[in-house]
């Protein structure tokens, strides 16, 4: 999500965090465990790799399982294999490098392993299937550098903006208190009213992505990329329906008149 402060004349960008539970399973090193059942939803930063997402749940990597098998599948519907942009691993660990937009989507893993009877020693296959719905949300070129490691980049960024208004404030009020007290005849006087510099919040999300509290309500503050049958073609904050639009991040809707365009709901 992005987020922009006025000050006089300039334009200041927010660079936020995202302050909502983003994934439901991990560690410090950014490590996704699978779930059966609804699938996790999880937001990475444009152009940042994404989380390591491991086929297979908390509890069962804690058992020793008999020759697993990984499979899996990206948002196109095809087997995904290993190549420059997508890295996976011998066990079943998938990250994504550089994530962009048309890479958004639904990815599913099926673990296949095998257990065995003690009493009999019977072979059986069993199947388990893992679901991650990625998605995009855009910062900011150097927004890292911005927030310095912080874990709250929105408290970080406006407490700077608001410093800046300070500092502002103060340049300011002393060049009028010097204008006043040594008057340059070849200079125009300068009167300054405390507290009349005002910051100015403008919410906004960059083209091809919104907000929408129904479908990212664990991250209802985000600009999240638009889903397919939707596009966002300004600065608003809201994706629009179009459904002709098939792939993530649509920034136009083709062959569809106005009178046919709906706001997502």
């Amino acid at each position: 999500m992005m987020r922009t402060c006025v000050l006089l004349s300039a334009v200041l960008w927010c660079l936020t965090g995202v302050q909502c539970p983003r994934f439901t399973l991990f560690n410090k090193k950014g490590f996704i465990y699978g779930k059966t059942g609804q699938p996790d939803k999880i937001y990475v930063e444009l152009h940042q790799n994404s989380p390591v997402l491991i086929c297979m749940d908390f509890k069962l990597s804690k058992k020793e399982i008999v020759d697993p098998t990984y499979l899996w599948i990206g948002p196109n519907e095809k087997t995904l294999t290993g190549n420059n942009r997508i890295n996976i691993t011998e066990t079943g660990q998938l990250m994504v490098k550089d994530f962009l937009e048309p890479l958004s989507g639904l990815y599913t893993c099926t673990l296949s392993y095998k257990t065995v009877k003690a009493e009999t020693q019977e072979e059986k296959t069993v199947k388990k299937r893992y679901d991650f719905m990625v998605f995009v949300n855009p910062f900011a070129p150097g927004w890292k550098g911005a927030c310095n490691g912080s874990v709250d980049c929105e408290d970080t960024t406006n407490h700077n903006i608001l410093q800046a208004r300070d500092r502002i404030e103060d340049f300011f009020r002393s060049q009028a208190y010097i204008f006043y007290h040594n008057f340059n005849k070849t200079l125009p006087a300068m009167h300054f009213v405390d507290h009349s510099l005002q910051v100015v919040r403008l919410d906004s999300c960059r083209p091809g992505f919104g907000k929408n509290e129904r479908l990212h309500s664990n991250c209802a503050s985000c600009c999240v990329v638009c889903s397919p049958a939707t596009f966002s073609p300004d600065v608003n904050v809201t994706c629009q329906t179009c459904v002709s639009v098939l792939t993530y991040g649509a920034k136009s809707c083709p062959q569809t008149s106005n009178k046919n365009q709906q706001y997502e709901d």
